[in-house]
């Protein structure tokens, strides 16, 4: 009898054994996981590779073959730029909508007129597909200024979270029209509510 009990114990030793190797095995494929997904979202491991197609950020003073040409009517034009040792590393482009933008506010008879511009550390590209695709983004534009609450127009911090919300709808709209949005940020030029 006690033979045959020692025979029950050895399984349930070498399952335990078991167990625990599926344990450490499931631990490391769970922390091999998380660090490929923050390596893959840019949080280890420096900047992500954007790709062979795709925009890529461009360093202060270093080449950028999509950058658009220089204006010959800019008192600059020619010039070459002098960038400033602090802050990012990265240059920053711009562009401005021409029009201005004016619409309704969400469930209110108030109104927000403003004029935007926005801006970019990625190649030119980003410049040429918002001018390429202004219409859809003006588009994106007034469905988010219309959903903007009229307690979100006053305030500082309304108009912080109008600006982040204007980034996304653009970026949007870039996405599924080149597959790559850039837009870093939205800049009030003017803004008016009535």
């Amino acid at each position: 009898m006690a033979k045959a009990k020692a025979n029950d114990e050895q399984p349930a030793k070498s399952g335990g054994k078991m167990k625990l190797v599926m344990i450490a095995v499931a631990m490391l494929a769970v922390g091999a996981g998380g660090a490929y997904g923050a390596f893959a979202m840019g949080l280890l491991g420096g900047h992500v590779d954007a790709g062979p197609d795709l925009p890529r950020p461009v360093a202060k003073g270093g080449e950028d073959p999509y950058a658009p040409p220089a204006d010959t009517k800019d008192k600059d034009a020619g010039v070459e730029p002098v960038y400033g040792e602090g802050g990012s590393e990265y240059r920053r482009l711009y562009y401005s909508f021409e029009e201005g933008f004016t619409s309704n506010l969400k469930d209110s008879t108030g109104l927000v007129q403003l004029t935007l511009a926005v801006s970019t550390t990625y190649d030119g590209r980003v410049l040429q597909w918002l001018k390429r695709h202004e219409l859809a983004i003006r588009s994106a534009v007034l469905v988010e200024l219309a959903s903007t609450p009229e307690e979100d127009a006053f305030t500082e911090p309304g108009k912080k979270r109008l600006q982040e919300r204007l980034v996304k709808a653009i970026n949007r709209v870039l996405t599924e029209q080149e597959g790559f949005g850039g837009v870093d940020a939205v800049h009030f030029r003017s803004y008016l509510v009535q």
